[in-house]
């Protein structure tokens, strides 16, 4: 049986092969310190001295300033990239302050200052890399399915996204943390992931469980449902854009007479408005303004944008 270290270097190889990531790749290692940041690390690097890859890798650690000791985490994640002989990025940001500043949930504004802090050092052309595995996934489609998110929603965590890779995705968490507890590579428990208050807790601890008991590869089940939603939403995704272009009249306004299917109008009207996306309220109100022929009637949408119908035209625009 492989040693646990070369176990965690076959995960992230696994993944590497899934998203085909060079060989020879530059790579920016998201380390938290947590359990599965560390197994990413210890992974990448036994990878890159065993020979089997030439990675250039860098670790970038972003301490979210919420708790008295998260300088210990920074300090942990630091050290323990210094050992493997990995240059470190270390900075603090005031995610408390970013949250209220932006009307963002602590856990949203966190998100936002960790991808912008990566696209900041990481150089051009190189991978961001995260360490989220099948156990986050599933947390997120259970969480996306109880907000009533829709196709997009069921698709979780994507693999990549621009240069954003995740190649621990298909690893369980367990997994990786026994292979770590057997090398004896420490990691850090960040204690508000036990904090009941946060709704993302209780579907780890709890939901998942139960959806194990009851039926034992669960979480792989919902991993595989997810890649399917992906295929899915990815299609509608290229038809809504066909659609919209066949649609736009060359002054500004998309024509909505005939109208689309419903479900592929409203990815039509999302793809018109961009982000931030709007309200699902919002959708279904423009859509039923255009089919009943209203005219003069104005739709706001949120971002300071509005959708003016009229004569089964719809004009988006921000406010004057």
């Amino acid at each position: 049986m492989p040693e646990p270290i070369d176990r965690l270097a076959d995960a992230v190889a696994r993944g590497a092969h899934s998203l085909a990531i060079p060989a020879d790749a530059v790579i920016l290692l998201a380390v938290s310190g947590g359990s599965d940041s560390m197994a990413l690390m210890h992974g990448a690097a036994r990878l890159r001295q065993a020979g089997r890859v030439t990675w250039q890798l860098q670790v970038a650690h972003l301490d979210h300033g919420l708790r008295p000791d998260s300088a210990d985490d920074a300090s942990f994640a630091a050290d323990a990239a210094v050992a493997l002989g990995l240059p470190v990025d270390v900075r603090r940001a005031d995610v408390a302050a970013l949250a209220r500043g932006e009307g963002r949930s602590i856990e949203d504004a966190g998100r936002e200052a960790r991808y912008r802090y990566f696209e900041e050092i990481a150089p051009a052309g190189a991978l961001i890399a995260t360490a989220h595995t099948a156990d986050d996934a599933a947390e997120t489609v259970v969480l996306n399915l109880l907000r009533g998110g829709g196709l997009a929603g069921a698709r979780g965590i994507p693999a990549r996204r621009g240069r954003i890779v995740r190649p621990l995705l298909a690893e369980r968490r367990a997994t990786l943390r026994a292979a770590l507890d057997e090398a004896e590579i420490g990691y850090r428990e960040d204690p508000s992931n036990a904090d009941p208050s946060f709704l993302r807790n209780r579907v780890r601890a709890e939901v998942l469980p139960l959806l194990e008991d009851l039926r034992a590869g669960a979480v792989d089940s919902i991993g595989r449902f997810a890649g399917l939603a992906a295929d899915d939403d990815a299609l509608l995704d290229e038809l809504a854009a066909a659609e919209l272009a066949r649609r736009l009249d060359g002054e500004g306004g998309i024509d909505w007479h005939e109208p689309p299917p419903v479900v592929l109008g409203r990815r039509v009207l999302r793809l018109a408005i961009g982000e931030p996306a709007p309200s699902a309220e919002r959708i279904e109100a423009l859509l039923e303004a255009v089919a009943g022929g209203r005219g003069g009637l104005t739709i706001e949408l949120g971002g300071g944008r509005s959708a003016s119908v009229a004569h089964r035209r719809i004009r988006i625009g921000l406010h004057p």
